[in-house]
């Protein structure tokens, strides 16, 4: 945890903040070993960010004096669309998501995703945001990212992608016929991986009639939450 992320039932007022759940105690006193003095980094969730500094650490919990004078780092230019992995895989890739500085995330299904992953308790909300909010600790950011759900390909293709598309350069990873992925593209981004293997030729000629360019990291097939990673370091940096 490298930023205390508040929200706004951790407020007494704008200045105070009193953290009471069991896991952000547990990191502040046995991790970063804060106590009463300790200045730590924090931040509200979706708004400013600053110091708080420690005042009382007591049964009730940690009362913190807040300076919220900064403002978290710029999104990352980037719409993310991804056919939904494994379960497992996905907890991992959501905090990948937000570290990264994604804030647009569209989850997908395909032919080549196991129709049982949209009934994994890692897709409830609160799953989510518990995901998110640890990635958005390690990366000291706020904001969190905002996901929507497709579970027919052809209707995203035909009914949301062309408005995605809008003024974004559309990119999809795929391990076959493609050319190598562009490096440090200097405009907005749309970026769709498929499931390992890729999406099947029928989904890859549909996003291509509709100007998606295929790219490809190399000729090994990578994990999604390993390729995702490479990705975003060749695109944006």
């Amino acid at each position: 945890m490298n930023l205390l992320l508040l929200e706004a039932q951790d407020l007494r007022s704008p200045e105070r903040a009193l953290i009471r759940d069991e896991r952000r105690l547990t990191h502040i006193r046995n991790v970063l070993r804060a106590g009463n003095g300790s200045t730590l980094t924090v931040g509200l969730l979706n708004g400013a960010m600053g110091e708080g500094h420690i005042v009382q650490d007591n049964a009730q919990g940690i009362e913190i004096a807040l300076s919220l004078n900064g403002q978290p780092p710029e999104p990352l230019p980037l719409t993310l669309v991804l056919a939904l992995p494994r379960p497992q895989q996905l907890k991992r890739i959501l905090q990948t998501v937000a570290g990264s500085g994604i804030k647009q995330l569209h989850l997908l299904h395909s032919r080549r995703v196991e129709k049982s992953y949209w009934q994994t308790p890692a897709l409830k909300a609160e799953e989510i945001e518990r995901q998110f909010t640890l990635g958005l600790e390690q990366a000291v950011d706020t904001v969190m990212p905002t996901v929507h759900f497709h579970q027919r390909f052809k209707p995203f293709v035909e009914d949301a992608l062309p408005e995605l598309m809008s003024d974004h350069l559309a990119l999809v990873a795929h391990p076959y016929r493609a050319v190598p992925c562009p490096n440090q593209v200097r405009r907005p981004i749309l970026l769709m991986v498929g499931p390992e293997g890729g999406f099947n030729d029928f989904e890859i000629s549909l996003l291509e009639e509709r100007g998606v360019q295929t790219v490809e990291l190399g000729p090994r097939i990578l994990k999604t939450e390993t390729a995702l990673p490479f990705l975003l370091g060749r695109i944006t940096r």
